[in-house]
């Protein structure tokens, strides 16, 4: 049943007879504008996190005009508003510290402002998770606009995947391989243009995350972001609000457990980031959905991976939009998604993947040919991680997924900066690498520090991975046997305080373990001798989000904001 536009939300600001709706009117002249062009109007919210320091966003102040163009022309009144942006390049210790500060202010400016609908505008790694957080905590209709990947990088006659290649040549550059001239080449082609990384990363995980959840319009996740198809793509999107208005469908309609699911499917079935289990935990939750590590590793066993795509496979974003995008990738996991449930631009999923076409399928794998039989990422267990831990085993050498070694533990990660090449620490390729003092109240907030360096003098001799074991996070775009999220973190006197130097740890991943070998009396006597650290924060966010930060196999919100409970509604007379 549709709407009227006494019905509208902000019908309240603007439509009853009263000093209070007087000044909403007058003031809205002030902006320049006839009453004709948003009376009676649903009124459209665009929340742009375009900021000059995020240059996965930088194109985003264009698109919000495709976007607006697209409301006005559907019959709707749009409003920008400018959000925090967070720059996973440039945001220190790192934008996941204030993944949960976005949410909130999505949260409360769609509460607090006369909207009726929302268009989310993001794509650098916790900008969607943040944006689709808030807007479904105020659960209002909303579409996802998508940044978008960058073009690929090129280095000379090679194909560069940025992150991934970073990484790659940043360790070449140590074992002596390439010097100073090659990197400074690397720099000017590793990043070419606006757009989040074009690798299967945190962004474009979560994005295509966004769009199998069914909050996009179908195949934008993968639009290149200087793609003319991009701006056409923001302003169907701008259309498709207002549609979203008159019909009341709400996000709360969409993100459902069916659709929470199939998100975890299509991640695990692209080899997606380890970062999207922490944020499709945090999503669910706030859309009154209880989604656990279980839930991860269960699904894992029943998707193989299909998109042969970096940092585990060999293509780029831009390949994977060509051969079929989201649409034709999830035409291949049809037996394990719910495909009767809705989405902004379908009445179902069913609808939303009819005649969707693979057109290269060594980049988007067939079932009876994937990258690998079980999903992208293992979830483990053992006396090191009592409430779990993540390794992207896809994207590791296979033959580190069984390793027992001796620990070399590293108390921060800048302690381990200014030692890891110490000769004196004895490393070797067998030894396991632990970090700790890096989750998200030891960080704080988590940094990606999970990818710890491996030592220039084992770089020399050829060696490329080697077991890491952290409460870290790491790049999506990363790589290597590197177990993360450990949980509970040391910060708090999780298992992982107790380890010392010398100290035997077993990885099986098939197992799904991670184990200490040492026997509980020991653990016990180590757990006695345990001290807190000092808080991090006495003042400030920093304060508030020490008091109120959950750990990662529980998403890593802040506590009042995860828990059920109402919120009026402003009374705007």
């Amino acid at each position: 049943m549709r709407k009227s536009p006494d019905e509208l939300r902000s019908h309240r600001w603007y439509g009853t007879d009263g000093l209070r709706s007087f000044s909403h009117r007058a003031r809205t002249r002030q902006l320049g504008y006839l009453p004709e062009e948003h009376l009676g109007k649903p009124v459209i919210a665009i929340l742009n996190t375009w900021s000059d320091i995020n240059p996965c966003h930088s194109h985003l102040r264009e698109r919000a005009q495709a976007v607006k163009r697209g409301v006005w022309q559907a019959g709707g009144f749009p409003l920008e508003f400018p959000v925090s942006t967070l720059s996973e390049t440039f945001q220190k210790p790192t934008p996941m510290l204030y993944r949960n500060l976005l949410a909130m202010e999505t949260e409360e400016l769609l509460r607090s402002y006369p909207v009726d609908g929302a268009v989310l505008m993001g794509g650098c790694d916790k900008s969607t998770p943040a944006l689709l957080m808030g807007a479904a905590s105020m659960d209002l209709p909303a579409v996802f606009v998508p940044a978008g990947p960058m073009l690929p990088g090129h280095w000379r006659n090679e194909v560069l995947g940025s992150g991934t290649d970073m990484w790659k040549y940043w360790d070449d550059r140590r074992a002596g391989l390439i010097g100073d001239g090659e990197l400074a080449e690397l720099e000017n082609g590793l990043a070419r243009s606006p757009g989040h990384c074009m690798t299967m990363g945190t962004a474009s995980t979560l994005t295509a995350a966004a769009e199998a959840l069914g909050v996009t319009m179908p195949g934008a996740s993968s639009i290149p972001a200087v793609d003319s198809g991009h701006e056409r793509m923001a302003a169907a999107s701008g259309a498709r609000i207002v549609e979203l208005v008159w019909q009341d469908l709400r996000l709360s309609r969409i993100l459902t457990r069916d659709a929470y699911e199939d998100a975890v499917a299509t991640v695990l079935a692209l080899g997606g980031s380890t970062n999207a289990v922490i944020h499709l935990i945090a999503m669910a939750g706030r859309s009154g959905v209880e989604l656990t590590l279980d839930d991860f590793d269960r699904i894992a066993r029943t998707v193989p991976v299909l998109a042969n795509l970096r940092p585990g496979g060999r293509y780029l974003m831009e390949d994977f939009h060509f051969a079929g995008g989201l649409p034709g990738f999830l035409a291949q996991l049809t037996d394990v998604l719910h495909l009767e449930r809705p989405t902004v631009a379908h009445p179902t999923l069913r609808e939303q993947l009819a005649g969707a076409l693979v057109h290269n399928p060594d980049v988007i794998r067939p079932r009876g040919n994937p990258l690998a039989d079980e999903g992208g990422l293992a979830v483990l267990r053992g006396n090191l991680c009592p409430d779990g831990a993540v390794i992207k085993h896809i994207a590791a050498d296979p033959q580190l997924l069984k390793h027992t070694g001796p620990a070399v533990v590293f108390d921060d990660y800048r302690a381990m900066q200014s030692t890891i090449n110490d000769p004196g620490l004895g490393i070797t390729a067998d030894s396991v690498l632990v970090l700790r003092g890096s989750g998200p109240l030891g960080g704080p907030g988590m940094p990606e520090y999970g990818m710890l360096p491996i030592p220039d003098h084992l770089l020399k001799e050829g060696v490329r991975d080697m077991v890491r074991i952290s409460d870290a996070r790491m790049s999506g775009t990363s790589y290597g046997a590197c177990v993360l999220h450990i949980a509970p973190e040391s910060y708090v006197g999780g298992p992982l305080a107790l380890v010392r130097t010398g100290d035997l740890i077993t990885l099986d991943v098939e197992a799904r373990r991670l184990h200490l070998e040492l026997d509980e009396p020991e653990l016990e006597r180590r757990r006695a001798e345990w001290q807190p650290p000092p808080p991090r924060f006495s003042r400030g966010y920093g304060a508030l989000y020490q008091e109120q930060i959950t750990q990662a196999d529980t998403g890593c919100d802040f506590r009042f904001l995860a828990r059920p409970g109402e919120v009026p509604e402003p009374y705007a007379g």
